[in-house]
């Protein structure tokens, strides 16, 4: 073999190897099943602080999908929460029949739409995302402007596709009054809006999904209506 020859082989084998990493890596995201870690919070609520902490530690670790969700029930204290919306507090409502809850109350961290925790002890949340479990849900991804799901079994024969727009980070906001009065809280992953895009019925779909403004990133969420196990998600 010329020397031509060799250098030729081995850029040949380099590219090779290149080539099945990127495979390898691109096929091992996307038969990642996110982990759903969602949390009920409020700015007004003097014991959410610990949990939003909480959130901050997961909300990087690969595999898991955090979320903030500030609810309205607590602005009577005195603060209205600057992200809270009833969509969001409706949202905690529905699930807390299925937890064994009599109703909904802050802070409150469910995983996977199946466990539910206060969340602001040390290892808390961690624990929750150890233990939550996943269902045999369809395969989720977001490419093309769609959201494509693949076929497979469905609990009840539907399930709500819900698309979240969420600010990707921390932000700190400082409470002028009610129980925090004067403190600055840092929240993870703020959901900003929340809605449903479709029905999922077992086959294999695609809707369309809409372009995000303002920064917001996206994450999508195929689940069983009324506060039901969270059977796939993803987020870009």
């Amino acid at each position: 073999m010329t020397g031509s020859e060799r250098s030729t082989a081995l850029m040949g084998l380099a590219a090779a190897l290149f080539s099945a990493t990127v495979l390898s890596a691109t096929s091992a995201a996307a038969g990642q099943t996110l982990t759903v870690v969602e949390l009920f919070t409020s700015q007004g609520c003097s014991s959410c602080p610990p949990a939003n902490a909480n959130l901050i530690k997961v909300k990087d670790r690969p595999g898991v999908l955090a979320l903030s969700f500030n609810v309205t029930y607590s602005d009577y204290l005195g603060w209205k929460d600057t992200f809270g919306k009833e969509e969001f507090t409706q949202r905690q409502v529905r699930y807390e029949p299925s937890l064994g809850r009599s109703g909904p109350f802050t802070p409150q961290v469910v995983v996977n739409g199946r466990a539910d925790a206060v969340g602001a002890r040390p290892g808390e949340i961690e624990q929750l995302i150890s233990s939550g479990g996943h269902g045999d849900g369809p395969s989720l991804s977001l490419a093309g402007g769609k959201v494509s799901i693949g076929a497979g079994p469905v609990p009840g024969g539907r399930a709500d596709v819900w698309l979240v727009r969420y600010d990707k980070g921390v932000v700190e906001v400082p409470v002028a009054r009610g129980e925090n009065t004067g403190r600055t809280l840092p929240h993870a992953n703020v959901v900003h809006s929340l809605t449903r895009l479709g029905s999922w019925t077992g086959d294999a779909t695609a809707l369309p999904l809409p372009a995000a403004t303002g920064g917001l990133s996206t994450a999508v969420l195929v689940q069983v209506p009324g506060g039901g196990p969270i059977l796939a998600a993803a987020a870009n």
